[in-house]
């Protein structure tokens, strides 16, 4: 069938089409995904998300960004994900997530962070607590993978730092062979983080789940500040908890918009 019906929903902002084809399949292309998150003549969103049957878990999620391209992990589109089907365990291209209601909204696993060059991945081997590069009035970034690949640079202010025009050129520079999610952060006087995010393959968006999973890693991991941390973003805030050999833990809102239907194959955008 042409029409299918989907969900839209956010996580702070963070914005998702979502599509369950665990009944019935769906075949995703990267042209299909762009039409689909194009804000004028699609649905609209950051991300779209696919949920389809897994052998691991109770459900594999699969994402693709704003420019369709696949990437592995979304921690907003995780919450969202279990707030909208109950699903416990979640199989993405960046491990397996858990996750499950929480006082204050859905709380996720997302497991282990990565800090080996590899690991990232970073095109050759360098010192990932303080990468030896630069772009502008960012220098020396931590370098971190929580199922995507992540710099983290403090900053005193995050709003003098202008993403716009820096984040797509750090976001495709060469050393970052699968692209790169690149975060400001600014640690406050009582502990927490404020938090910008430009994300590859979206832009600017108001919240940044794994960004935030990245940035309270590595302030946590650098001693700035300890765990339990609230990182406040424009769409609002995420408390991460980590410690060195545990999983990181996210938690925050997740928010059903409605439910739409669209037909596939009507003319899209892209």
């Amino acid at each position: 069938m042409a029409t299918r019906t989907f969900h839209k929903m956010h996580g702070l902002g963070n914005d998702f089409a979502i599509f369950d084809a665990r009944q019935q399949p769906l075949t995703m292309t990267q042209g299909l995904a762009k039409s689909l998150a194009d804000r004028r003549f699609g649905i609209g969103c950051d991300q779209l998300i696919l949920l389809e049957p897994s052998s691991v878990a109770d459900l594999r999620m699969r994402i693709w960004n704003h420019d369709g391209g696949e990437v592995q992990s979304c921690g907003n589109a995780s919450r969202c994900v279990v707030a909208l089907t109950g699903a416990k365990t979640l199989e993405t291209g960046g491990g397996i997530v858990t996750g499950d209601a929480a006082d204050n909204g859905v709380e996720v696993s997302i497991g282990q962070p990565g800090f080996a060059w590899d690991q990232v991945p970073l095109t050759y081997p360098m010192d990932t607590d303080a990468v030896p590069l630069g772009w502008g009035p960012l220098e020396k970034p931590m370098a971190l993978s929580v199922g995507n690949p992540h710099l983290v640079f403090f900053v005193p202010d995050v709003d003098k730092i202008d993403l716009n025009s820096l984040g797509p050129s750090i976001e495709h520079d060469p050393a970052f062979p699968e692209r790169i999610n690149v975060n400001v952060a600014s640690v406050q006087p009582d502990g927490s983080l404020i938090l910008r995010t430009w994300e590859r393959g979206s832009g600017l968006t108001l919240a940044c789940g794994t960004g935030a999973c990245a940035t309270g890693v590595a302030a946590i991991k650098s001693k700035r500040v300890t765990s339990p941390v609230r990182v406040a973003m424009r769409g609002g805030p995420l408390t991460i908890a980590w410690a060195p050999g545990e999983e990181v833990r996210m938690t925050g809102a997740a928010t059903h918009v409605f439910t739409g239907e669209i037909d596939l194959e009507a003319p899209l955008a892209g």
